[in-house]
């Protein structure tokens, strides 16, 4: 990931891997994280494999490490906390210990396959306290981390217990990344009124105890040269027929999100019940697809959010059915980064709306999809990070209220009567960024600027 070799560090492998799998096979370097299987042996084997010119370094963790670091603190508490969910957040005792526990085991685990030059970049709320584990076992190395999702105002983070000793612990970092201003503003805010640091909001400086740490905004993007490849091949062709023959001369509009509640999929439901409500003749204009592939099923949350969506897709289903024809299309499953290229392309209308969102990469993936000559409506929550790069000026993305019915509504009457010179303007304003902010271009600029730290 960086010269002369990089330690990715992350608590899960998944999507944030495959993002990174590129930079790994073009820098070298190991990535390091939980396998995602379970196992109670208590010796910690690391299983090494080298898969594509990658190498990766894995853990299984025990029912209960998974129960309390990972299903508990890690997503029970944090993940809610960080997207402004006060109402769904957890706070636990023995979770936090469990999420110390875990962090803990995983410093000492990676700590012998660390050597002295090595960049050390780790990622995400799973390891927030990494970088100080790993300190204390003497680890003088440059570390990194960034943070996929958001950082809360402080007056939401200081509900959480022993909020400043948690933030204490991300100082040992050298560099820490977020993917806006916004983000990092609000982390500078904490680190300045909770701690008393030293910070210099110009440049991100924070100075506390002797130490110091450099907080920057690196918004991450998509890989674009592999996902043009995805698109120019037969099965993406065929998962574009396959959309366009199926919905039968009707304008495709299209989600794609993982089945959490932070991106809004009950409040999207609501907002295509109101469209239908205010324009009943359109029922057979416009199909919405939602593709929806289950997570983390074994917290509750979780799975109230799916028994809701398929109840609100099911009652406007009810509603406004034909015997010719169905409005929402729910889809519970996962497909492939090229079946998706084709579903995107294949649709008019891409509609991503989260209540609250680090980034969002489907938003650039359903842009990058596009037919320039003939280019869809990309429809995006204003709360998305991906928001201040594509909606810039009154350009590119129509932006809507997540929280508003209405407010989408109208959204999706404005994109299905868009002409195409300003379907092809719009397309146009967010092309460009999509393009040359890859997920190359991140991680060449978060590398560089880690090892230009000081460490100490």
């Amino acid at each position: 990931m960086a010269v002369p070799k990089a330690r990715g560090v992350a608590g899960a492998q998944g999507g944030l891997a495959g993002a990174l799998n590129a930079a790994l096979k073009q820098h070298g370097g190991i990535w390091f994280g939980w396998s995602g299987q379970e196992s109670d042996d208590a010796a910690g084997n690391i299983h090494l494999q080298r898969n594509d010119g990658v190498t990766t370094a894995t853990i299984d963790l025990s029912h209960r490490d998974i129960d309390e670091y990972y299903n508990g603190y890690a997503n029970s508490t944090l993940w809610p906390l960080f997207h402004y969910r006060l109402d769904l957040t957890q706070y636990e005792r023995e979770t936090g210990k469990g999420y110390e526990r875990v962090n803990e085991r995983f410093a000492e685990c990676v700590t012998p396959l660390i050597e002295p030059d090595d960049l050390i970049w780790v990622h995400d709320y799973h390891l927030l306290p990494l970088g100080a584990r790993l300190r204390a076992r003497g680890i003088g190395n440059r570390i990194g981390f960034f943070l996929h999702i958001p950082w809360p105002p402080a007056r939401l983070f200081v509900s959480l217990p022993f909020h400043e000793r948690l933030v204490r612990t991300m100082l040992d970092y050298d560099l820490i990344g977020f993917q806006t201003d916004e983000w990092r503003e609000s982390f500078l805010h904490y680190c300045r009124k909770e701690l008393g640091a030293e910070v210099d909001e110009a440049s991100g400086v924070i100075r506390f105890e002797g130490r110091t740490t450099i907080a920057r905004a690196y918004p991450i993007g998509i890989d674009w040269e592999h996902f043009q490849a995805q698109g120019a091949s037969e099965e993406a062709r065929a998962a574009e027929q396959r959309l366009i023959v199926s919905t039968r001369d009707r304008t495709a509009m299209i989600g794609v999100d993982r089945l959490d509640y932070s991106k809004g999929l009950p409040e999207r439901i609501d907002g295509i019940g109101r469209f239908f409500d205010q324009h009943p003749e359109r029922v057979r204009d416009l199909v919405f697809i939602q593709i929806a592939p289950p997570s983390r099923e074994d917290v509750e949350s979780y799975q109230q959010i799916r028994m809701l969506l398929e109840q609100k897709a099911g009652q406007i289903n009810g509603a406004r059915s034909e015997v010719d024809l169905v409005p929402i299309r729910y889809v519970n499953r996962g497909y492939s980064h090229a079946e998706l290229y084709g579903f995107f392309r294949a649709s008019k209308i891409g509609l991503v709306t989260p209540l609250r969102d680090g980034m969002n990469l489907v938003a650039k993936e359903y842009v990058a999809a596009q037919d320039p000559e003939d280019p869809g409506v990309l429809i995006l929550s204003r709360f998305a990070g991906a928001a201040q790069q594509l909606a810039a000026d009154d350009a590119g993305a129509v932006l809507v209220n997540p929280y508003s019915p209405d407010d989408i509504s109208h959204a999706i009457r404005v994109a299905l009567d868009m002409p195409l010179a300003e379907r092809k303007a719009r397309y146009e304003a967010m092309i460009g960024t999509i393009r040359e902010d890859s997920v190359q271009t991140w991680t060449e600029r978060f590398c560089a600027d880690l090892a230009a730290t000081h460490t100490g």
